[in-house]
């Protein structure tokens, strides 16, 4: 098999490369070199571009949970019993209520669940384990069963919380960082992706720890770090064939299996990161929103008895 160039992408589904277009009109691709507020700014740009009417009958409500700011949403029929909890993306800097607002606002209603979004402190003002905190005590803070949700940054901090805490029954990961072995083969088969470069990731990450704060062994940073694999409930990753972070989930899927952890790892084929944005434009990114869904639903139904 011929190695294909890791700066070229034309090959990527029509439908795919009209999402980059339209991502890179509002999110440059050398955002990393502007200011944090100027990326803040485009990523609001950005977000505001793919932010689709939430579905009928929804309703939202902004609360405070453990001191951290949240928003519920209530689907038309709640399910008793069990709450998601979404942790959003973007690269521990960037992201907020309103980032992944209709993300969590269809998820809930597709899964039948009440879902809270949590609006973790960011990086570099608050630096790690301040996102860890803050989200940590929110899962502490909702009672019952909770399934926690998040993607790329935040799929990070859901693995992160739920080994720590028994009452996380479920967790689905979406293009996560889960370890620190940047040798692994998708940093560099797809370190100039679009989406998310290689060097993105290295930016994050160091700006994520106070200086010299780093921490060699640390599972509320790292969750491929845990010492016993079987704390963590059952799982459903999903990972993008065109992410430098693939590897990750290839790893973390196997750690889990070999623990004896029920999981399902699916990597989408064609899609990069971030691609739950391209779920209103890109045929294999609305298939994955829907699998998503139903790996949600079925854990949901799992807890609530249903």
């Amino acid at each position: 098999m011929t190695e294909r160039d890791p700066e070229d992408y034309s090959w990527l589904p029509a439908d795919v490369r009209a999402f980059i277009a339209k991502t890179d009109a509002a999110y440059p691709p050398d955002a990393v070199n502007f200011t944090i507020q100027e990326q803040r700014d485009f990523y609001d740009k950005l977000c505001a571009e793919f932010d689709p009417p939430h579905p009928k009958g929804l309703q939202t409500e902004d609360v405070t949970i453990a001191g951290v700011p949240c928003r519920r949403y209530t689907p038309t029929a709640a399910r008793a019993g069990v709450t998601a909890l979404y942790f959003h993306g973007g690269g521990f800097i960037l992201g907020g209520l309103h980032s992944h607002d209709s993300v969590c606002a269809e998820l809930a209603e597709g899964a039948q669940v009440t879902m809270i979004a949590v609006d973790y402190r960011l990086v570099p003002e608050h630096k790690h384990p301040a996102a860890y905190d803050d989200c940590a005590a929110v899962a502490r803070a909702v009672s019952g069963p909770k399934i926690l949700v998040g993607d790329s940054a935040g799929a990070n901090l859901a693995a992160s919380v739920a080994a720590s805490q028994s009452d996380i029954v479920g967790q689905v990961l979406i293009y996560g960082g889960f370890g620190r072995d940047m040798t692994l083969p998708s940093f560099t088969r797809h370190a100039f992706a679009p989406g998310l470069t290689t060097a993105d990731i290295e930016f994050y990450a160091g700006l994520r720890y106070a200086e010299g704060a780093r921490p060699d062994m640390d599972v509320t940073a790292v969750p491929m770090d845990a010492e016993d694999f079987s704390v963590f409930p059952q799982t459903a990753i999903f990972s993008a064939e065109c992410d430098p972070l693939a590897s990750d989930s290839v790893e973390f899927a196997a750690q889990l299996a070999e623990a004896g952890v029920a999981v399902d790892f699916t990597e989408e084929p064609g899609l990069i990161h971030g691609y739950l944005r391209a779920r209103t434009m890109a045929e294999g990114a609305r298939r994955s929103f829907t699998s998503i869904t139903k790996a949600l639903d079925a854990m949901v139904t799992q807890a609530a008895g249903q």
